[in-house]
């Protein structure tokens, strides 16, 4: 009698297509998805701008760049330092964290470690020296993408080698005048913001702790105008900031 053939035939299963769908597509948009949030995380991120009080450099509808290295190196997803090689100076842009709730937050550094601040009726004074300052123009087009209403004063603010421009709303309600009543502690610094008249700043709620910064921002990514239907702002595009 002839001796069957079973030629062809396997015991292995064809994978089910639901093992199909995890293997092909979401295992592969997992690792993409951790790899991506792992570099915003610890390397570099981009942020919006929600509010005004960095006018007329960064406007609402900015979306900043931001550097993470630019200070440390933290574990991913923590504020755990593994090291550190720099620390932020007079005149950098950055984020932290608000020292009371929490709160993302970007600011100009003012006064670092050791330095004493004073602003007499928006004039800047650091160490006993006052600040320079020059009035400035700005573009038509940028005064009109401005969130706060006229009228606005334009200058530009020197302090030895750091020079950047600001904003003044001379008919708003805003604290002018403040001192740090003495030197800046160890691993704190003092931010404002450059719409100097509407700026909830370290004049209100103090000394940012080395620890909550984020890392420094270096230009802008895009921007988008809010007010008109979220257009582009094409000028916007990829600029660097004072």
């Amino acid at each position: 009698m002839a001796e069957e053939k079973t030629e062809g035939k396997t015991d292995e299963k064809k994978p089910s297509l639901l093992m199909r769908f995890w293997k092909g597509w979401v295992k592969p948009l997992v690792i993409i998805i951790f790899v991506v949030s792992t570099f915003r995380s610890a390397v570099a991120d981009w942020n919006d701008v929600p509010t005004q009080s960095m006018e007329p450099n960064i406007l609402v509808g900015d979306r900043i760049f931001v550097n993470k290295l630019a200070y440390d190196l933290k574990i991913p997803f923590t504020k755990q330092r593994i090291a550190r090689w720099s620390t932020p100076q007079r005149g950098a842009i950055i984020v932290f964290f608000h020292p009371d709730n929490g709160e993302r937050m970007v600011k100009r550094v003012i006064g670092t470690p050791g330095d004493s601040i004073e602003l007499r009726n928006n004039k800047l004074y650091i160490n006993g020296s006052v600040a320079s300052y020059q009035p400035t123009n700005l573009p038509n087009d940028e005064i009109v993408d401005l969130s706060d209403p006229p009228p606005h004063n334009f200058l530009i603010e020197t302090f030895d080698d750091e020079s950047h421009p600001l904003m003044l709303q001379p008919k708003r309600r805003s604290r002018r005048s403040y001192s740090t009543q003495g030197k800046i502690p160890d691993n704190m610094y003092f931010v404002m913001g450059d719409n100097r008249d509407n700026s909830g700043d370290s004049r209100f709620w103090g000394f940012v702790d080395r620890d909550l910064i984020m890392g420094e921002v270096i230009g802008l990514a895009f921007s988008l105008d809010y007010d008109n239907y979220y257009l582009p702002r094409w000028e916007r595009f990829f600029r660097a900031l004072p």
